[in-house]
């Protein structure tokens, strides 16, 4: 029974290319096999293709419409277009519609360039940094396993130049053409070139080296350089970093995910940075100066007569500096009042006559040590 292709995409009959379009674009996102953990994801991608395929070619349209298929599908089913090279071009989660639409939209759907060398695959690599580097900014060094252009033949697979002939199946194309004879006459369908994998080379003497593939696994030792203010989850990108591509085609990136350690004093918050220090309880009700740590060494915070546990300070300048601009963050210090657990008799004595001239009944102090 002929497919619903209508159907398959959620739209009328009616539809103009502009809403099959649309229609194409949420279904492909969602069902695409990378993306879509759905059983069946794979199939129901490839009948969404099929189908936008056919729906997106006037002269296709036009016969599906009259006959319920197309002229490429008598016996045969679908097979105006190469799928599994279609979804291996797509890459991972990195595929882009627009250029789907193009080849499906743009009069170009049907027709084959010969495929170039894929550029190679990007990489990740976690860095966990302390809250002084992130401050200062520091230089790291790192280990990168990976697949490195062969030094032998130039990332070319052959053993020498001289091996690399044009291919003798597609001449070159990277495609080849089938013709099918049907009721409406004869027509050709193009799949890519077996041979040569759609490149349109063949090697007829491999590299012993890296066994015709072109590259090889080496580790690469960088010195990577992480700027003042990085934070977690800051993302440094290392051009040409990344695996080689095949057959000689241009490096991939590397990319540097920075992760914080825990610090034993300071809180990030932003680019401020937060802490807790402790108050002596005659600086806090007199008023007077505390020493603090800073994140870059030490700094006096006045504290003013009457201070209450709790209240929180702001240092201007002693945060993390700006990832992105000049300056800093700022250091919020919240003070604890240090109450004494041991009191001589003298003090205690004080403390209750002061309890006294406050005029509190059963005040602070009272209720401590009354």
């Amino acid at each position: 029974m002929p497919k619903d292709y209508y159907k398959i995409l959620g739209v009328e009959k009616s539809a103009t290319k502009e809403e099959i379009k649309k229609a194409y674009k949420a279904l492909a996102k969602k069902y695409h096999p990378d993306i879509s953990k759905e059983e069946g994801s794979a199939e129901k991608f490839k009948e969404i293709n099929e189908a936008a395929a056919v729906l997106a070619d006037d002269q296709k349209r036009e016969q599906y419409d009259r006959f319920g298929t197309t002229a490429d599908q008598f016996g045969q089913g679908f097979q105006g277009y190469d799928f599994s090279d279609f979804m291996s071009g797509m890459g991972d989660f990195g595929f882009d519609f627009d250029n789907i639409f193009e080849s499906f939209f743009g009069g170009g759907f049907g027709r084959r360039r010969r495929r170039g060398p894929s550029r190679g695959n990007d990489l990740r690599y976690d860095l966990e940094i302390t809250l002084e580097e992130a401050a200062k900014g520091a230089v790291k060094h790192i280990s990168i396993p990976k697949l490195a252009k062969c030094s032998k033949c130039n990332g070319s697979g052959a053993e020498a130049d001289k091996y690399i002939i044009t291919c003798p199946d597609c001449g070159g194309h990277g495609a080849v053409q089938r013709q099918q004879r049907t009721p409406f006459g004869i027509f050709a369908t193009t799949s890519s070139c077996r041979k040569c994998k759609g490149s349109g080379r063949f090697i007829e003497r491999e590299c012993a080296e890296c066994d015709g593939t072109g590259v090889v696994r080496i580790t690469r030792k960088l010195e990577i350089k992480i700027p003042a203010g990085a934070e977690e989850g800051t993302n440094l990108r290392v051009t040409g970093e990344g695996e080689a591509g095949q057959k000689g085609a241009d490096y991939g990136d590397l990319y540097i995910i920075i992760h914080m350690k825990e610090h034993e004093l300071f809180e990030r918050q932003g680019d401020d940075l937060f802490m807790k220090a402790k108050v002596p309880f005659a600086i806090a009700a007199l008023g007077g100066e505390i020493e603090v740590k800073t994140i870059d060494g030490s700094a006096t915070l006045k504290i003013p007569a009457g201070t209450q546990s709790n209240t929180v300070f702001r240092m201007r300048g002693k945060g993390i500096p700006y990832l992105h601009g000049i300056g800093h963050g700022d250091q919020l210090v919240e003070v604890i009042i240090d109450v004494p657990d041991k009191l001589s008799k003298k003090q205690k004595e004080l403390l209750k006559e002061f309890d006294r001239e406050s005029a509190v009944k059963k005040g602070f102090i009272g209720k401590i040590f009354g």
